[in-house]
């Protein structure tokens, strides 16, 4: 759980390279009294009103790329400063708002329209920049720096809570006492990022700001002039979305792994279809084909005036060149697997994969067929039974499969038995599955026409049935 004002912002700082300024942004906490490590119940003594809600990072996360987004309209060189902030290299844009300040104030009125409670720093480095709008909002011209961060405390630098702390025991407990202190004994004292953080905010050495990459979108959409409702007509303009798609996801080297059509009516409600295929692609035919179904279920009402389609997950997908037949059965059991999948799941459409182990329980596993491919070829190994179960106990004595027994309530009579397969446990593992020690498999047949899978524990005397052959 995650304590905070109901009025909590994010951080934005503004770099401007030419003028060495620095704008930043960051929450206001201190305003109710709130410090970041405290507990719920300590904050709620601080503020008996205080609203929470559970943390949701993903969600932030998202919520502050969006920001970055917005605020490329200031700057096109837009960083993230941890998980809440961000950086601005304004440099060159200031004067396109009329300067500075006038740029300050309208990131501030903006972000105040949006709800969002404001505090800004201008100093000429970023470290400067946070420590101010951490600390004390306000703006440092040039050559002040140090003025203006000299009484913040040492957490203002970016420096670790237990250096601190450390700092702090011996009485160095603002920025300035610790700049008075000769470099030698820091440094011999105390980790170099200690002298790295102060030259970084005093600008004495450089410190990079890392641009956030812009994440490509592959979505089209159509805007119809007349509403249309037929069938055809729908997957006419499907068509010509999904073929616009795929040219872009071929340029890009992608295949889609999962699609979403969204219908716009004219009475302003949507209807969307959501298509997970089987592994990625990018023909267009397919994708068509596969979509057919569940846009015959969409509900046109008056008519339909927009269409989207986007690639909501999309993975790399290369030039690959496979033989015409081959290629064939893989795309229709991919086909076949995404139009079971799209109705019971994905996840529940499995396949068999092989694993290194002589244990038969052990020798192979279950994996989604979607998300895998065939086995090129299973290891070569003594017949196995087409039905593994958990192993059932039977009567029996001796080295040798019984010659009458009783198995599921049916008496059965031994008419061929070929065997023994030795195989021991693994001695590595803890399993008490194997706690009677080595088996002594058999392959036997029924007069009544059960092919089963016996075997003996010699340690342990007892037989037990664990498979059934086809």
């Amino acid at each position: 759980m995650r304590a905070q004002p109901v009025d909590a912002p994010f951080a934005l700082t503004l770099f401007d390279r030419n003028s060495e300024r620095i704008y930043d942004l960051c929450p206001r906490a201190e305003a109710a009294g709130l410090n970041r490590g405290m507990t719920l119940v300590h904050a709620r003594s601080f503020c008996p009103g205080l609203l929470t809600r559970p943390a949701d990072p993903v969600t932030d996360q998202r919520f502050l790329r969006l920001l970055a987004r917005w605020a490329v309209r200031y700057c096109p060189w837009v960083g993230l400063d941890g998980r809440d902030g961000l950086f601005l290299d304004i440099t060159g844009s200031a004067h396109l708002l009329g300067g500075e300040a006038p740029l300050l104030d309208d990131i501030k009125s903006r972000l105040i329209r949006a709800g969002l409670t404001a505090r800004l720093g201008l100093a000429g480095t970023p470290g400067t920049a946070w420590a101010m709008s951490h600390f004390a909002e306000g703006i440092a011209d040039d050559g002040e720096n140090l003025a203006r961060i000299g009484p913040l405390p040492l957490s203002a630098l970016r420096l670790p809570d237990q250096t601190c702390t450390s700092l702090e025991r011996l009485g160095i407990a603002t920025v300035s006492e610790l700049y008075n202190l000769p470099r030698a004994t820091v440094a011999r004292r105390y980790d170099p990022e200690v002298l790295r953080r102060l030259d970084q905010a005093l600008g004495d050495i450089p410190e990079q700001i890392s641009p956030l990459k812009d994440e490509i979108s592959f979505a089209v959409r159509i805007t119809l002039p007349d509403p249309i409702g037929l069938l055809d007509d729908v997957m006419a303009a499907a068509r010509r979305l999904i073929d616009h798609l795929c040219a872009r996801l071929d340029i890009a080297q992608k295949g889609a792994r999962m699609l979403k059509i969204t219908f716009r009516r004219v009475d302003q409600e949507n209807q969307s279809v959501e298509l997970k295929l089987a592994r990625p692609m990018r023909d267009g035919d397919r994708i068509l084909a596969l979509f057919e179904r569940g846009v015959s279920a969409v509900d046109a009402g008056y008519g339909i005036d927009m269409i989207r389609l986007e690639a909501v997950e999309v993975e790399e997908l290369g030039m690959r060149q496979l033989d015409r037949a081959e290629g064939r059965e893989k795309d229709s059991l991919a086909d076949l697997i995404t139009q079971l999948g799209n109705r019971v799941g994905l996840e529940n459409i499995q396949r068999f994969h092989p694993v290194d182990s002589h244990i038969p329980e052990r020798s192979f596993k279950l994996v989604p067929a979607a998300y895998s491919s065939p086995a090129p070829a299973w290891p070569a190994q003594r017949p196995r039974p087409l039905r593994l179960f958990p192993p059932e106990p039977i009567s029996g004595a001796g080295f040798e499969p019984p010659r009458r027994f009783r198995w599921r309530g049916r008496s059965l009579s031994t008419a061929e038995a070929e065997g023994p397969e030795r195989i021991t446990p693994a001695w590595w593992e803890n399993d008490q599955d194997w706690a009677h020690g080595l088996r002594d498999y058999w392959r036997v047949a029924t007069f009544q026409g059960q092919r089963l899978w016996l075997f003996h524990t010699p340690q342990h005397p007892a037989w037990f049935v664990q498979g059934e052959f086809g």
